[in-house]
Protein backbone atom coordinates (compact mmCIF):
# COMPACT_ATOMS: atom_id res chain seq x y z
CA UNK A 1 0.00 0.00 0.00
CA UNK A 2 1.13 3.54 -0.58
CA UNK A 3 -0.04 7.05 0.27
CA UNK A 4 -0.78 10.23 -1.70
CA UNK A 5 0.10 13.81 -0.94
CA UNK A 6 0.51 17.48 -1.80
CA UNK A 7 -3.06 17.68 -2.91
CA UNK A 8 -3.69 21.28 -1.76
CA UNK A 9 -5.96 21.65 -4.71
CA UNK A 10 -4.70 18.26 -5.83
CA UNK A 11 -2.84 19.67 -8.77
CA UNK A 12 0.04 21.02 -6.77
CA UNK A 13 3.29 19.71 -8.06
CA UNK A 14 4.13 17.12 -5.44
CA UNK A 15 2.53 14.14 -3.83
CA UNK A 16 3.80 12.33 -0.81
CA UNK A 17 4.06 8.59 -0.71
CA UNK A 18 4.38 6.00 2.03
CA UNK A 19 5.08 2.68 0.39
CA UNK A 20 3.69 -0.58 1.66
CA UNK A 21 3.30 -2.75 -1.36
CA UNK A 22 1.08 -5.81 -1.60
CA UNK A 23 3.00 -8.68 -3.10
CA UNK A 24 6.42 -8.39 -4.67
CA UNK A 25 7.77 -6.84 -7.79
CA UNK A 26 9.99 -9.71 -8.85
CA UNK A 27 9.93 -11.80 -11.98
CA UNK A 28 8.35 -14.68 -10.10
CA UNK A 29 4.91 -13.07 -10.07
CA UNK A 30 2.24 -15.61 -10.90
CA UNK A 31 -0.87 -14.87 -12.93
CA UNK A 32 -3.00 -15.56 -9.85
CA UNK A 33 -1.38 -12.65 -7.96
CA UNK A 34 -2.46 -9.99 -10.45
CA UNK A 35 -4.99 -7.62 -8.85
CA UNK A 36 -8.24 -7.46 -10.83
CA UNK A 37 -10.37 -5.05 -8.76
CA UNK A 38 -10.03 -2.47 -5.95
CA UNK A 39 -12.85 -0.97 -3.86
CA UNK A 40 -13.15 1.19 -0.71
CA UNK A 41 -16.12 0.63 1.56
CA UNK A 42 -18.59 3.46 2.29
CA UNK A 43 -16.58 4.88 5.21
CA UNK A 44 -13.17 4.36 3.65
CA UNK A 45 -11.97 2.44 6.70
CA UNK A 46 -11.72 -0.77 4.68
CA UNK A 47 -10.26 -1.43 1.24
CA UNK A 48 -10.83 -4.68 -0.64
CA UNK A 49 -8.85 -6.10 -3.54
CA UNK A 50 -9.64 -9.12 -5.67
CA UNK A 51 -7.14 -11.00 -7.80
CA UNK A 52 -7.02 -13.48 -10.66
CA UNK A 53 -6.55 -16.32 -8.19
CA UNK A 54 -10.05 -15.77 -6.78
CA UNK A 55 -8.80 -14.30 -3.50
CA UNK A 56 -10.14 -11.25 -1.69
CA UNK A 57 -7.77 -9.30 0.54
CA UNK A 58 -9.27 -6.67 2.87
CA UNK A 59 -7.13 -3.91 4.35
CA UNK A 60 -8.17 -1.94 7.43
CA UNK A 61 -7.09 1.56 8.30
CA UNK A 62 -5.32 1.83 11.63
CA UNK A 63 -6.67 4.29 14.17
CA UNK A 64 -4.78 7.51 14.77
CA UNK A 65 -1.93 7.10 17.23
CA UNK A 66 -2.13 8.98 20.52
CA UNK A 67 1.56 9.81 20.18
CA UNK A 68 1.06 11.13 16.63
CA UNK A 69 -2.55 12.35 16.52
CA UNK A 70 -2.01 14.26 13.26
CA UNK A 71 -0.65 11.29 11.39
CA UNK A 72 -3.36 9.38 9.61
CA UNK A 73 -3.44 5.61 9.99
CA UNK A 74 -1.96 3.29 7.44
CA UNK A 75 -3.82 0.37 5.87
CA UNK A 76 -2.85 -3.11 7.02
CA UNK A 77 -4.15 -6.55 6.08
CA UNK A 78 -7.40 -7.26 7.93
CA UNK A 79 -8.67 -10.44 6.29
CA UNK A 80 -7.82 -12.72 3.38
CA UNK A 81 -10.13 -15.38 2.01
CA UNK A 82 -10.73 -17.47 -1.09
CA UNK A 83 -13.88 -16.10 -2.69
CA UNK A 84 -14.12 -18.15 -5.90
CA UNK A 85 -12.62 -21.43 -7.11
CA UNK A 86 -12.03 -22.53 -10.71
CA UNK A 87 -15.01 -24.43 -12.12
CA UNK A 88 -15.85 -26.38 -15.25
CA UNK A 89 -19.12 -26.20 -17.16
CA UNK A 90 -19.54 -29.76 -18.42
CA UNK A 91 -22.52 -28.91 -20.62
CA UNK A 92 -20.52 -26.33 -22.58
CA UNK A 93 -17.05 -27.81 -22.03
CA UNK A 94 -16.05 -24.43 -20.69
CA UNK A 95 -13.60 -23.53 -17.94
CA UNK A 96 -14.86 -20.83 -15.56
CA UNK A 97 -12.02 -18.74 -14.17
CA UNK A 98 -11.83 -17.93 -10.47
CA UNK A 99 -10.72 -14.34 -11.24
CA UNK A 100 -12.62 -11.69 -9.23
CA UNK A 101 -14.11 -9.26 -11.75
CA UNK A 102 -15.73 -6.80 -9.31
CA UNK A 103 -16.21 -6.17 -5.59
CA UNK A 104 -18.97 -3.96 -4.18
CA UNK A 105 -19.50 -3.14 -0.49
CA UNK A 106 -22.86 -2.83 1.22
CA UNK A 107 -23.34 -0.06 3.80
CA UNK A 108 -22.53 -1.28 7.31
CA UNK A 109 -25.65 -1.95 9.39
CA UNK A 110 -24.10 -3.67 12.42
CA UNK A 111 -20.72 -4.86 13.64
CA UNK A 112 -20.23 -7.07 10.57
CA UNK A 113 -19.28 -6.02 7.04
CA UNK A 114 -20.91 -7.31 3.86
CA UNK A 115 -19.56 -7.30 0.32
CA UNK A 116 -20.44 -8.73 -3.08
CA UNK A 117 -17.79 -10.38 -5.22
CA UNK A 118 -18.19 -11.88 -8.67
CA UNK A 119 -16.26 -13.89 -11.20
CA UNK A 120 -17.50 -14.50 -14.76
CA UNK A 121 -20.60 -16.45 -13.72
CA UNK A 122 -21.34 -16.37 -9.99
CA UNK A 123 -21.96 -13.53 -7.52
CA UNK A 124 -21.38 -14.19 -3.81
CA UNK A 125 -22.44 -12.20 -0.76
CA UNK A 126 -19.80 -12.39 1.98
CA UNK A 127 -20.09 -11.54 5.66
CA UNK A 128 -16.86 -10.41 7.33
CA UNK A 129 -17.07 -10.38 11.13
CA UNK A 130 -14.78 -10.31 14.16
CA UNK A 131 -14.69 -12.80 17.02
CA UNK A 132 -12.70 -12.17 20.20
CA UNK A 133 -14.58 -14.48 22.62
CA UNK A 134 -15.19 -18.21 22.63
CA UNK A 135 -17.80 -20.19 24.58
CA UNK A 136 -16.62 -22.71 27.18
CA UNK A 137 -18.42 -25.10 29.49
CA UNK A 138 -20.57 -27.13 27.09
CA UNK A 139 -22.81 -29.79 28.62
CA UNK A 140 -22.90 -32.24 25.72
CA UNK A 141 -19.25 -31.85 24.61
CA UNK A 142 -15.94 -32.01 26.43
CA UNK A 143 -13.28 -29.31 26.16
CA UNK A 144 -11.83 -30.96 23.01
CA UNK A 145 -15.22 -30.86 21.30
CA UNK A 146 -15.96 -34.59 21.52
CA UNK A 147 -19.54 -35.64 22.35
CA UNK A 148 -20.00 -36.86 25.91
CA UNK A 149 -22.04 -39.88 26.93
CA UNK A 150 -25.45 -38.46 28.04
CA UNK A 151 -25.63 -41.04 30.84
CA UNK A 152 -22.45 -39.61 32.32
CA UNK A 153 -23.81 -36.06 32.52
CA UNK A 154 -24.86 -35.49 36.13
CA UNK A 155 -24.49 -31.72 36.43
CA UNK A 156 -25.74 -28.99 34.13
CA UNK A 157 -23.30 -26.16 33.54
CA UNK A 158 -23.90 -22.63 32.29
CA UNK A 159 -21.59 -21.95 29.31
CA UNK A 160 -19.43 -18.84 29.66
CA UNK A 161 -17.60 -16.64 27.15
CA UNK A 162 -13.82 -16.42 27.50
CA UNK A 163 -11.59 -13.83 25.77
CA UNK A 164 -9.52 -15.07 22.85
CA UNK A 165 -7.21 -13.60 20.21
CA UNK A 166 -9.13 -11.53 17.66
CA UNK A 167 -10.15 -13.60 14.67
CA UNK A 168 -11.70 -12.21 11.48
CA UNK A 169 -14.06 -14.64 9.76
CA UNK A 170 -15.39 -14.44 6.20
CA UNK A 171 -18.46 -16.54 5.54
CA UNK A 172 -20.51 -16.79 2.32
CA UNK A 173 -24.12 -15.83 3.11
CA UNK A 174 -25.62 -15.99 -0.40
CA UNK A 175 -24.54 -17.48 -3.74
CA UNK A 176 -26.24 -16.05 -6.83
CA UNK A 177 -25.53 -18.39 -9.74
CA UNK A 178 -26.82 -19.80 -13.04
CA UNK A 179 -28.26 -16.55 -14.39
CA UNK A 180 -25.63 -15.44 -16.93
CA UNK A 181 -24.78 -17.06 -20.24
CA UNK A 182 -21.98 -14.59 -20.86
CA UNK A 183 -19.25 -13.17 -18.62
CA UNK A 184 -20.32 -10.78 -15.86
CA UNK A 185 -18.57 -7.42 -16.28
CA UNK A 186 -20.38 -5.30 -13.66
CA UNK A 187 -22.29 -5.50 -10.41
CA UNK A 188 -23.95 -2.51 -8.76
CA UNK A 189 -25.81 -2.22 -5.45
CA UNK A 190 -29.07 -0.26 -5.61
CA UNK A 191 -29.68 2.71 -3.31
CA UNK A 192 -32.59 0.82 -1.72
CA UNK A 193 -29.98 -1.73 -0.47
CA UNK A 194 -32.49 -4.49 -1.13
CA UNK A 195 -31.52 -5.22 -4.72
CA UNK A 196 -28.48 -5.20 -6.96
CA UNK A 197 -27.84 -5.79 -10.64
CA UNK A 198 -25.32 -7.88 -12.54
CA UNK A 199 -24.48 -7.22 -16.18
CA UNK A 200 -22.88 -9.38 -18.84
CA UNK A 201 -22.25 -8.75 -22.55
CA UNK A 202 -25.90 -8.94 -23.59
CA UNK A 203 -28.10 -8.91 -20.49
CA UNK A 204 -28.58 -7.13 -17.17
CA UNK A 205 -30.27 -8.98 -14.30
CA UNK A 206 -31.86 -7.53 -11.16
CA UNK A 207 -31.48 -9.55 -7.94
CA UNK A 208 -33.00 -9.37 -4.48
CA UNK A 209 -30.44 -10.00 -1.75
CA UNK A 210 -32.78 -12.50 -0.08
CA UNK A 211 -33.53 -14.55 -3.22
CA UNK A 212 -30.74 -16.59 -4.79
CA UNK A 213 -32.59 -18.94 -7.11
CA UNK A 214 -34.11 -16.36 -9.45
CA UNK A 215 -33.39 -12.95 -10.90
CA UNK A 216 -35.34 -10.53 -13.07
CA UNK A 217 -34.01 -9.68 -16.51
CA UNK A 218 -34.23 -5.89 -16.99
CA UNK A 219 -32.14 -5.46 -20.17
CA UNK A 220 -31.71 -7.91 -23.04
CA UNK A 221 -29.96 -6.74 -26.22
CA UNK A 222 -29.36 -10.22 -27.65
CA UNK A 223 -30.52 -10.25 -31.31
CA UNK A 224 -32.62 -13.09 -32.66
CA UNK A 225 -29.76 -13.91 -35.01
CA UNK A 226 -26.34 -13.65 -33.36
CA UNK A 227 -24.79 -12.84 -36.74
CA UNK A 228 -26.58 -9.50 -36.48
CA UNK A 229 -24.84 -8.64 -33.20
CA UNK A 230 -23.30 -5.16 -33.47
CA UNK A 231 -22.63 -4.13 -29.86
CA UNK A 232 -22.25 -5.52 -26.35
CA UNK A 233 -22.79 -4.12 -22.85
CA UNK A 234 -19.47 -3.11 -21.27
CA UNK A 235 -20.46 -1.65 -17.86
CA UNK A 236 -23.56 -0.78 -15.81
CA UNK A 237 -24.28 1.17 -12.63
CA UNK A 238 -27.24 2.25 -10.51
CA UNK A 239 -27.92 5.93 -9.79
CA UNK A 240 -26.54 6.76 -6.30
CA UNK A 241 -29.87 8.20 -5.03
CA UNK A 242 -32.74 7.12 -7.33
CA UNK A 243 -33.39 3.40 -7.03
CA UNK A 244 -35.32 3.30 -10.31
CA UNK A 245 -32.54 4.69 -12.53
CA UNK A 246 -29.44 3.05 -13.95
CA UNK A 247 -27.06 3.46 -16.89
CA UNK A 248 -25.17 1.04 -19.05
CA UNK A 249 -22.48 1.62 -21.65
CA UNK A 250 -21.74 -0.21 -24.87
CA UNK A 251 -18.86 -1.17 -27.13
CA UNK A 252 -20.13 1.44 -29.61
CA UNK A 253 -19.29 4.29 -27.25
CA UNK A 254 -22.90 5.00 -26.28
CA UNK A 255 -24.55 5.31 -22.86
CA UNK A 256 -28.17 4.49 -22.15
CA UNK A 257 -30.02 5.75 -19.08
CA UNK A 258 -33.00 3.59 -18.15
CA UNK A 259 -35.95 4.10 -15.81
CA UNK A 260 -37.42 0.93 -14.30
CA UNK A 261 -40.72 2.72 -13.67
CA UNK A 262 -41.40 2.92 -17.40
CA UNK A 263 -41.48 -0.79 -18.18
CA UNK A 264 -40.44 -4.10 -16.67
CA UNK A 265 -37.97 -4.70 -19.49
CA UNK A 266 -35.82 -1.63 -20.02
CA UNK A 267 -34.94 -2.28 -23.67
CA UNK A 268 -36.20 1.23 -24.44
CA UNK A 269 -33.94 3.77 -22.83
CA UNK A 270 -35.06 7.04 -21.26
CA UNK A 271 -31.96 8.91 -22.45
CA UNK A 272 -29.26 8.13 -24.99
CA UNK A 273 -25.82 9.74 -24.70
CA UNK A 274 -23.59 9.74 -27.77
CA UNK A 275 -20.99 12.08 -29.19
CA UNK A 276 -21.03 12.38 -33.00
CA UNK A 277 -17.77 11.18 -34.51
CA UNK A 278 -15.53 13.65 -36.30
CA UNK A 279 -15.19 12.22 -39.85
CA UNK A 280 -11.67 13.66 -40.14
CA UNK A 281 -10.50 11.49 -37.22
CA UNK A 282 -12.01 8.26 -38.51
CA UNK A 283 -9.62 5.34 -38.88
CA UNK A 284 -9.50 1.55 -38.84
CA UNK A 285 -9.28 1.67 -35.02
CA UNK A 286 -12.11 4.18 -34.42
CA UNK A 287 -14.70 1.64 -33.32
CA UNK A 288 -12.28 -0.20 -31.04
CA UNK A 289 -11.01 2.87 -29.20
CA UNK A 290 -14.51 4.35 -28.83
CA UNK A 291 -15.69 1.34 -26.80
CA UNK A 292 -16.47 2.44 -23.23
CA UNK A 293 -14.66 0.38 -20.59
CA UNK A 294 -16.14 2.00 -17.48
CA UNK A 295 -19.09 4.20 -16.50
CA UNK A 296 -19.55 5.91 -13.12
CA UNK A 297 -22.21 8.22 -11.69
CA UNK A 298 -20.87 11.18 -9.75
CA UNK A 299 -21.61 11.14 -6.02
CA UNK A 300 -24.14 13.93 -6.58
CA UNK A 301 -25.91 11.89 -9.26
CA UNK A 302 -25.83 14.85 -11.67
CA UNK A 303 -23.04 13.62 -13.95
CA UNK A 304 -21.83 10.43 -15.62
CA UNK A 305 -18.16 9.75 -16.28
CA UNK A 306 -17.08 7.34 -19.02
CA UNK A 307 -13.68 5.99 -19.99
CA UNK A 308 -12.78 4.88 -23.49
CA UNK A 309 -9.33 3.91 -24.70
CA UNK A 310 -7.88 7.40 -25.09
CA UNK A 311 -10.17 9.74 -23.15
CA UNK A 312 -12.29 10.32 -20.06
CA UNK A 313 -15.59 12.15 -20.66
CA UNK A 314 -18.01 13.78 -18.25
CA UNK A 315 -21.66 13.92 -19.28
CA UNK A 316 -24.45 16.03 -17.81
CA UNK A 317 -27.64 14.00 -17.37
CA UNK A 318 -29.53 16.90 -18.93
CA UNK A 319 -27.48 17.00 -22.16
CA UNK A 320 -27.36 13.91 -24.34
CA UNK A 321 -25.74 15.10 -27.57
CA UNK A 322 -22.17 15.60 -26.31
CA UNK A 323 -20.08 15.48 -23.14
CA UNK A 324 -19.52 18.67 -21.18
CA UNK A 325 -15.88 17.76 -20.52
CA UNK A 326 -13.34 15.61 -22.39
CA UNK A 327 -9.91 14.81 -20.98
CA UNK A 328 -7.11 13.28 -23.05
CA UNK A 329 -5.52 10.50 -21.01
CA UNK A 330 -2.69 9.45 -23.33
CA UNK A 331 -3.26 11.08 -26.70
CA UNK A 332 0.39 10.41 -27.56
CA UNK A 333 -0.63 6.79 -28.22
CA UNK A 334 -2.61 7.66 -31.35
CA UNK A 335 0.47 7.03 -33.47
CA UNK A 336 0.98 3.68 -31.73
CA UNK A 337 -2.50 2.21 -32.29
CA UNK A 338 -1.27 -0.26 -34.88
CA UNK A 339 1.30 -1.86 -32.57
CA UNK A 340 -1.15 -1.66 -29.65
CA UNK A 341 -3.64 -3.59 -31.79
CA UNK A 342 -1.04 -6.23 -32.63
CA UNK A 343 -0.15 -6.85 -28.97
CA UNK A 344 -3.85 -6.71 -27.90
CA UNK A 345 -3.26 -3.74 -25.55
CA UNK A 346 -5.88 -1.77 -27.49
CA UNK A 347 -8.50 -4.00 -25.82
CA UNK A 348 -7.39 -3.12 -22.27
CA UNK A 349 -10.26 -2.01 -20.05
CA UNK A 350 -9.26 0.99 -17.91
CA UNK A 351 -11.44 2.13 -15.00
CA UNK A 352 -12.08 5.68 -13.81
CA UNK A 353 -13.07 7.13 -10.42
CA UNK A 354 -14.32 10.38 -8.87
CA UNK A 355 -12.96 11.93 -5.71
CA UNK A 356 -15.37 12.48 -2.83
CA UNK A 357 -16.47 15.94 -3.97
CA UNK A 358 -16.67 15.10 -7.71
CA UNK A 359 -14.07 17.82 -8.40
CA UNK A 360 -11.22 15.54 -9.48
CA UNK A 361 -11.22 12.40 -11.62
CA UNK A 362 -8.56 9.72 -11.90
CA UNK A 363 -7.80 6.96 -14.37
CA UNK A 364 -4.90 4.74 -15.33
CA UNK A 365 -2.47 4.46 -18.21
CA UNK A 366 0.61 2.47 -19.26
CA UNK A 367 4.10 2.37 -17.75
CA UNK A 368 2.36 2.29 -14.34
CA UNK A 369 1.26 5.89 -14.92
CA UNK A 370 -2.05 7.21 -13.62
CA UNK A 371 -3.67 10.51 -14.50
CA UNK A 372 -5.62 13.05 -12.43
CA UNK A 373 -7.75 15.87 -13.82
CA UNK A 374 -8.99 18.81 -11.73
CA UNK A 375 -12.37 19.80 -13.13
CA UNK A 376 -12.25 23.28 -11.58
CA UNK A 377 -8.76 24.45 -12.53
CA UNK A 378 -8.50 22.24 -15.67
CA UNK A 379 -5.03 21.23 -14.53
CA UNK A 380 -3.85 17.65 -14.83
CA UNK A 381 -0.96 15.58 -13.57
CA UNK A 382 0.69 12.28 -14.51
CA UNK A 383 2.07 10.20 -11.63
CA UNK A 384 3.86 6.88 -11.52
CA UNK A 385 3.18 3.99 -9.15
CA UNK A 386 6.45 2.15 -8.71
CA UNK A 387 8.51 0.88 -5.83
CA UNK A 388 11.47 3.01 -6.91
CA UNK A 389 9.38 6.18 -6.51
CA UNK A 390 7.66 5.06 -3.32
CA UNK A 391 10.20 5.28 -0.55
CA UNK A 392 8.71 6.16 2.86
CA UNK A 393 7.62 9.80 3.05
CA UNK A 394 9.03 10.41 -0.41
CA UNK A 395 7.69 13.00 -2.83
CA UNK A 396 5.94 11.75 -5.95
CA UNK A 397 7.07 13.88 -8.86
CA UNK A 398 4.89 14.47 -11.92
CA UNK A 399 5.96 12.56 -15.02
CA UNK A 400 5.86 13.78 -18.61
CA UNK A 401 5.89 11.85 -21.86
CA UNK A 402 7.89 13.19 -24.79
CA UNK A 403 6.25 12.56 -28.18
CA UNK A 404 9.04 13.66 -30.47
CA UNK A 405 11.94 16.02 -30.87
CA UNK A 406 14.43 16.71 -28.11
CA UNK A 407 13.71 14.92 -24.84
CA UNK A 408 14.27 16.73 -21.56
CA UNK A 409 16.01 15.09 -18.62
CA UNK A 410 12.84 14.43 -16.61
CA UNK A 411 10.75 13.25 -19.58
CA UNK A 412 10.21 9.73 -20.86
CA UNK A 413 9.97 8.96 -24.57
CA UNK A 414 6.74 7.47 -25.85
CA UNK A 415 8.88 4.74 -27.45
CA UNK A 416 10.23 3.79 -24.01
CA UNK A 417 6.83 3.16 -22.39
CA UNK A 418 6.34 -0.33 -20.96
CA UNK A 419 2.91 -1.53 -22.12
CA UNK A 420 3.07 -4.61 -19.90
CA UNK A 421 2.87 -2.30 -16.86
CA UNK A 422 -0.62 -0.82 -16.74
CA UNK A 423 -2.92 0.76 -14.16
CA UNK A 424 -6.35 -0.68 -14.94
CA UNK A 425 -7.93 -0.57 -11.46
CA UNK A 426 -8.12 2.41 -9.12
CA UNK A 427 -10.26 3.53 -6.17
CA UNK A 428 -10.74 6.79 -4.27
CA UNK A 429 -11.57 7.17 -0.57
CA UNK A 430 -15.19 8.43 -0.28
CA UNK A 431 -14.32 11.52 1.76
CA UNK A 432 -10.53 12.02 1.91
CA UNK A 433 -7.73 12.42 -0.58
CA UNK A 434 -6.59 8.82 -0.35
CA UNK A 435 -6.35 6.71 -3.48
CA UNK A 436 -5.61 3.05 -4.15
CA UNK A 437 -3.84 2.04 -7.34
CA UNK A 438 -3.34 -1.54 -8.51
CA UNK A 439 -0.18 -2.10 -10.56
CA UNK A 440 -0.03 -5.75 -11.64
CA UNK A 441 0.38 -7.61 -8.31
CA UNK A 442 1.14 -4.51 -6.22
CA UNK A 443 -1.29 -2.29 -4.37
CA UNK A 444 -0.24 1.31 -3.76
CA UNK A 445 -2.12 3.63 -1.43
CA UNK A 446 -1.33 7.33 -1.69
CA UNK A 447 -2.58 10.08 0.57
CA UNK A 448 -2.34 13.83 1.01
CA UNK A 449 0.86 15.20 2.36
CA UNK A 450 0.65 15.36 6.16
CA UNK A 451 2.37 18.40 7.64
Amino acid sequence: MCFLAGFGSLMQDVLWCFSQVKGTIDTGVTEADIISTVEFNHTGELLATGDKGGRVVIFQREQESKNQPHRRGEYNVYSTFQSHEPEFDYLKSLEIEEKINKIRWLPQQNAAYFLLSTNDKTVKLWKVSERDKRPEGYNLKDEEGRLRDPSMITVLRVPVLRPMDLMVEATPRRVFANAHTYHINSISVNSDYETYMSADDLRINLWNFEITNQSFNIVDIKPANMEELTEVITAAEFHPHHCNTFVYSSSKGTIRLCDMRTAALCDRHAKFFEEPEDPSNRSFFSEIISSISDVKFSHSGRYIMTRDYLTVKVWDLNMENRPIETYQVHDYLRSKLCSLYENDCIFDKFECVWNGSDSVIMTGSYNNFFRMFDRNTKRDVTLEASRENSKPRAVLKPRKVCVGGKRRKDEISVDSLDFSKKILHTAWHPSENIIAVAATNNLYIFQDKVN
